[in-house]
C-alpha cells in the first residue's frame, strides 16, 4: 500500500529556480524538486555535501498541487566593486531576480511510512532554518498541519482528497459563484512512458557548493477538480 505526506507551501513570496545562473535569477510556477528535497534535508539536518542522503530524499516520488496560482514578479540586485573580466578594475552589476508573490501549494511526497515520518516530525521541529527557495522568503504558516503525518495512498489519491488550502473567504466565495466545483492544477511525477509526459531538468544529483548537478524527471500536468465540500471546509486534512 503507497503511502504519502502532504505539506502546506504558504509565503507571501517564493522562488523556484532551475535556471539560476549569471545576472538572470528565474523560477518556475510551482516547487521543483531540488527546491523540495533542499528544503527537506534543511529540516533533517543533511549537509549538501551528503550525495548518498539527497539522492535517497530524490527518489521520493513528487506531486503538487497548485491551489492558488502566483504572480510572477521581479526585483534587481546590485552589486558593486565586482571585478572585471581583465582583472583591470571592477565594477556594478544589476542582477535580475524571479519570483512568485501570494502562492499556494499542496506538496505531496510518496515513499516508505518510515522515511516520511521521519520527514513529518522534522518539517514540525527543523534542524535548520527551512525556506520556500530563498533565505528571506520563509513560510506564512506551518508546513505539516497539527496531527498531521504520513497516510495510506498514493499521491495522486491524496491530491484529489485533500481539501483546498485556500485561506480567503472572498476567493471561496468567487469560486462558490462559478459553480460547485474548483480546478486546480497538478504536476506529479511520472514514468517517461507516460502519454503527455513533460520534461523537468529539476532531480538532483547533488547539491554540494561548487558542484551542483541535477538530472532530469518526468512529470504529468493535469487538473484535479474539488466538490463543494472541499471547497468550504478549508481545513488541512484529507478525508
Amino acid at each position: 500500500m503507497a503511502t504519502s505526506l502532504a505539506l502546506c507551501f504558504d509565503a507571501p513570496m517564493q522562488s523556484w529556480g532551475i535556471r539560476s545562473r549569471g545576472v538572470i535569477r528565474d523560477t518556475t510556477s510551482e516547487p521543483t524538486k531540488s527546491g523540495v528535497v533542499g528544503l527537506i534535508a534543511a529540516a533533517l539536518g543533511i549537509s549538501r555535501e551528503d550525495d548518498h542522503a539527497i539522492a535517497e530524499l530524490a527518489r521520493l516520488r513528487l506531486a503538487v498541487r497548485v491551489d492558488r496560482e502566483g504572480i510572477l514578479e521581479r526585483d534587481f540586485h546590485t552589486t558593486q566593486n565586482v571585478p572585471t573580466t581583465k582583472g583591470t578594475g571592477h565594477r556594478t552589476v544589476v542582477s535580475e531576480r524571479y519570483y512568485l508573490a501570494d502562492a499556494l501549494f499542496l506538496v505531496v511526497l510518496q515513499g516508505d511510512e518510515h522515511t516520511l515520518s521521519r520527514i513529518a516530525a522534522a518539517v514540525d521541529r527543523p534542524h535548520w532554518p527551512i525556506f520556500l527557495g530563498r533565505r528571506a522568503f520563509v513560510p506564512a504558516r506551518p508546513l505539516l498541519p497539527r496531527n498531521g503525518g504520513p497516510i495510506a495512498c498514493t499521491a495522486e489519491e491524496l491530491l484529489a482528497r485533500h481539501s483546498w488550502l485556500e485561506t480567503s473567504k472572498s476567493v471561496r466565495d468567487l469560486e462558490l459563484a462559478k459553480g460547485e466545483r474548483v480546478a486546480l492544477r497538478t504536476v506529479v511525477d511520472c514514468t517517461a512512458s507516460t502519454e503527455r509526459a513533460e520534461v523537468r531538468h529539476d532531480h538532483p544529483v547533488s547539491l554540494a557548493e561548487g558542484r551542483r548537478r541535477f538530472a532530469t524527471r518526468t512529470v504529468l500536468v493535469e487538473q484535479v477538480s474539488l466538490n463543494y465540500s472541499m471547497i468550504t471546509t478549508g481545513d488541512f486534512s484529507c478525508s
